[in-house]
C-alpha cells in the first residue's frame, strides 16, 4: 500500500524496565479554566482527584494551552497569589514624577 511502512506492527509493546515504577495516569488541571488533561507521567504529587470512579494523582497548573494568551488570543492578567499587588506596593515609592 502507498504511504505505509511494511515493517510497522499494529500492536506495539513497550520494552520492559525502561520506565520508572511510578509511571502512571495523572490528571493535569488548569486552575484558571478548570480544564483537565489525563496523561501518563511519573511526576510526584500529593494531591489526588476522583474522575469516572477512579482516583488519580493531580497536578495543578497555572497555565496551559486552554488559558495561555498565545493559544487563546486573549490577553489576561493571571495573578493567583497576589504577586502583582505585592509588586505595585513594594515599588510604588519609586514612582516617576513627570
Amino acid at each position: 500500500m502507498i504511504g505505509q511502512n511494511p515493517n510497522h506492527k499494529e500492536t506495539r509493546i513497550m520494552k520492559k524496565g525502561i520506565h520508572p515504577e511510578n509511571y502512571r495516569f495523572v490528571i493535569f488541571k488548569d486552575m484558571g479554566t478548570g480544564d483537565e488533561i489525563i496523561n501518563r507521567s511519573c511526576v510526584e504529587t500529593k494531591d489526588t482527584i476522583e474522575k469516572d470512579g477512579e482516583t488519580y494523582p493531580l497536578v495543578k497548573l497555572e497555565l496551559s494551552a486552554a488559558s495561555h494568551p498565545f493559544y487563546t488570543g486573549k490577553m489576561k492578567l493571571i495573578d493567583s497569589a497576589g504577586r502583582v499587588d505585592k509588586f505595585r506596593s513594594r515599588y510604588s515609592k519609586f514612582k516617576k514624577e513627570d
